[in-house]
């Protein structure tokens, strides 16, 4: 199922990185780091609580190749893994996708708080 417009349903086969049966990896068009990639599923859908357990389970299988791949190509220190889910969260595409971001020590000050950071103020906390 396709969707007119989307750019993941329109993405060409050359910009595929990884696929399966379900789902495929790309670049982020955007890269927060070098190597930053993004899983998404073929089916158009926006929320990712609406994935079935089949697409769920292929973009963790293709999550794990993608950080094989990132390892040799780009060794990173570090990893983040997350989805946007609706506007509220930052969600910009109306197409369920993983971001898989590469780390890399001293691509921050002081990354403590990882994926807290979403909310600057919340991202340190007490020990």
């Amino acid at each position: 199922m396709s969707e007119v417009g989307c750019p993941f349903c329109n993405i060409g086969e050359g910009d595929v990185i990884l696929k399966n049966d379900k789902c495929f990896a790309i670049f982020d068009k955007y890269p927060v780091n070098k190597g930053h990639m993004l899983i998404v599923p073929y089916r158009h859908f926006s929320n990712f609580f609406d994935a079935t357990y089949d697409e769920v389970s292929a973009m963790y299988r293709l999550i794990y190749e993608a950080k094989a791949y990132l390892d040799r190509e780009y060794s990173p220190d570090g990893y983040n893994l997350g989805v946007n889910i609706g506007d509220a969260a930052g969600q910009t595409i109306p197409h369920v996708h993983v971001h898989l971001i590469p780390r890399y020590r001293g691509d921050m000050e002081n990354p403590a708080g990882g994926v807290r950071g979403v909310i600057p103020a919340k991202r340190i906390y007490p020990f």
